[in-house]
């Protein structure tokens, strides 16, 4: 298996421990061992070891790039040069890219492996992984239960140390939810800091991409490469990149105020869930973080808020793949476009197109749509409120630990509620980002999440690089 982390890696890159070559190998058998947890759609070992001995040349020659070496798995809706981009629907089965997303080229240019393609919720639109073409993706942990999704393959990739991070797409909580199903760490910047040229279009005014890792510093440099300006990417901000230099807060630096909520959100969160998070409130109070009690008067919007905009959005997105242009194509000469749609797309997919054609359609636009786009303004300007009190926000990152495989597919709105905790930052655009916390009585992670101001990445990453180490420090003694 891979190493504990890239800055492990590296480490023993640099005392001449390994090699990128050997540690690519190492990879490559463990993505073979653990075929059964459905990880990945496409391993690329020829171009990995290619890319490895690349690496190690540049080690040698004393010249390494800020990820030299570092091996990525991408997950499967992000365009990637003469490798398959599927997202994991039978419609691209096949489908090849001509180009990069602007990602993926930045973290070739910083020395990165790509390693291979991850499954995920097809076309991102899912909670559990279980909504693939190429079937579901299990949890490391307990593979009777789900890794979150959709970017489960992502996180299962770095989770049971196939790669060192795993970049995803976070539409409504798709990096944060399986990376505290899986027990790391998935960060969600905010929108705009990085560029979406590339990605496979869900929800165009929601979707983020951003890193799935195992510490708060692999993220980071991660980030930091995946950052800045676009010129392809209109959404793109010129904001500079994020920072690549994540310091823990000093011991006698003045600690930032979280807002810390009660009974409201908390009393639909299982008991593991309720008693994890009040264990990362305690650990706060007793470092003498001030923290003050906040709570959302937009809360009963959030799901349903999420759930027009994302699905009216995606019926547009997903117009373009009608059998014509590219993709798969049914052998019907009568009706060929709905026979294409009818078995492209899967169940869900079909469910979220209907839907989001339904809240567009000219008589419910304004009753459903347009009251949306207002419910998303009243949400924004909920939070500004907030941060008005404190600096940053601790919530928990999902309402349960993992469920079963299978325990929610025939339930949609119970599934749809998996994501109540991560939607809003997805709506605001505000950075978020889900730590490793504590476990259930069943042995199985939970997660806790932080958010900032639109902007504030690099406190972000900062205040969760501390509160990493402090929970990290409790749970050894």
């Amino acid at each position: 298996m891979v190493s504990e982390s890239y800055q492990h890696f590296r480490h023993d890159l640099l005392s001449g421990r390994t090699s990128c070559s050997e540690e690519v190998e190492r990879a490559l058998a463990r993505i073979e061992e653990l075929q059964h947890l459905g990880a990945f759609i496409t391993v690329c070992p020829d171009q990995a070891r290619t890319a490895a001995a690349e690496s190690d040349k540049r080690f040698q020659q004393g010249s390494p790039r800020l990820l030299e070496g570092m091996i990525v798995a991408i997950k499967d809706n992000i365009s990637t040069r003469g490798i398959r981009t599927t997202c994991a629907s039978r419609m691209l089965e096949h489908f090849v890219p001509t180009y990069d997303a602007t990602v993926v080229a930045r973290l070739r240019d910083a020395g990165a492996i790509i390693i291979g393609k991850t499954n995920l919720d097809e076309f991102a639109m899912g909670s559990s992984n279980e909504n693939s073409f190429f079937g579901s993706v299990r949890n490391p942990h307990n593979p009777e239960y789900v890794p979150g999704g959709s970017s489960g393959g992502s996180a299962v990739a770095v989770a049971a140390r196939m790669a060192h991070v795993a970049l995803g797409s976070d539409t409504g909580g798709s990096i944060r939810q399986p990376a505290a199903f899986c027990g790391l760490v998935g960060y969600k910047p905010s929108y705009g800091r990085v560029s979406r040229y590339g990605l496979v279009a869900f929800a165009s005014s929601l979707d983020q991409i951003g890193p799935i890792a195992r510490t708060v510093h692999d993220a980071a440099i991660v980030a930091y490469v995946l950052s800045g300006h676009d010129r392809h990417d209109s959404t793109s901000t010129e904001a500079p990149p994020i920072s690549a230099t994540i310091e823990p807060l000093r011991t006698n630096e003045q600690r930032p105020c979280i807002g810390i909520v009660g009974s409201t959100i908390l009393d639909g969160c299982s008991d593991d869930v309720r008693t994890v998070y009040h264990q990362v409130v305690e650990l706060l109070r007793e470092v003498d973080y001030p923290l003050v009690d906040i709570s959302f008067a937009s809360i009963e919007a959030w799901i349903p808020t999420y759930y027009i905009l994302a699905t009216a959005e995606a019926s547009s997105n997903l117009a373009r793949y009608d059998g014509v242009r590219y993709g798969y194509r049914a052998d019907d000469d009568e009706d060929m476009m709905t026979a294409t749609r009818t078995n492209g797309f899967g169940q869900e997919v079909k469910r979220r197109i209907m839907l989001g054609t339904y809240v567009l359609s000219a008589g419910y636009y304004d009753a459903y749509y347009r009251k949306a786009q207002q419910a998303r303004r009243w949400i924004v300007e909920d939070y500004r409120t907030i941060f008005a009190q404190c600096d940053a926000i601790l919530l928990p990152t999902t309402p349960t630990p993992a469920f079963k495989l299978g325990e929610k597919l025939r339930d949609p709105l119970a599934m749809y509620l998996n994501d109540v905790l991560t939607v809003s930052a997805n709506i605001a655009g505000i950075p978020a980002l889900s730590l490793p916390a504590g476990t259930s009585a069943d042995g199985l992670p939970i997660g806790v999440q932080l958010q900032a101001p639109y902007n504030q990445d690099e406190f972000l990453l900062r205040l969760a690089a501390d509160l990493e180490q402090r929970i990290a420090a409790s749970t050894s003694v």
